[in-house]
């Protein structure tokens, strides 16, 4: 219940934080303007894919510790199931840092013209589409700590277990094609 509580809540958040920002004249707006709201879409991405890794890793990992409590030898195959759920918080540090780029945040000239304020809306987007795509990594963990347990009773299923835990992440990998797709039509990229 709380998950899905905190859920609700970062969407309303979003929701909120757009709509203030799509009422605003779309042509043109300042470049600081623009800067923050990419800053918001980085924070997006980073933040709710972060969280949702952070679940998934406490649930794959409650299971592996219980498994190498009673078989420390399967470490190795229990960590490479537990450690799964952590990729889609790599797509979103990487969706932050290409939107950085493109703004001219990293250092460097901005790739596009920062007085476009529809540019900030658009790295809202594709910061929330990054960031909601990476929820996948709570159920992720989910598939990660049966697998983990099914390893605990029979060793040799873990490459088995291994493939049932990625098909989550696609949903993940969709989000930040999108996001690449999205950010170079912008021009950021």
């Amino acid at each position: 219940m709380k998950r899905k509580t905190l859920l609700f809540g970062l969407m309303l958040l979003t929701l909120l934080m757009t709509t203030g920002v799509a009422s605003a004249d779309m042509e043109t707006g300042n470049a600081g303007e623009t800067q923050a709201n990419i800053m918001i879409g980085c924070m997006l991405a980073v933040a709710i894919a972060g969280i949702s890794s952070a679940i998934g890793l406490a649930l794959a990992g409650s299971s592996a510790v219980a498994v190498t409590a009673e078989k420390p030898e399967l470490f190795g195959r229990t960590l490479v199931l537990q450690v799964l759920p952590m990729t889609q918080s790599v797509y979103g540090l990487l969706t932050a840092i290409l939107l950085m780029m493109g703004a001219g945040l990293l250092g460097g000239a901005a790739r596009v013209d920062l007085t476009n304020a529809s540019l900030g809306l658009g790295a809202i987007w594709i910061g929330l589409a990054v960031g909601l795509t990476g929820v996948s990594a709570i159920n992720q963990g989910m598939v990660a700590s049966a697998s983990i347990s099914a390893v605990g009773r029979n060793p040799e299923v873990a490459a088995r277990g291994i493939i049932f835990t990625v098909m989550p992440e696609t949903i993940a990998i969709f989000g930040l094609l999108v996001a690449i797709l999205l950010m170079t039509g912008l021009g950021l990229l």
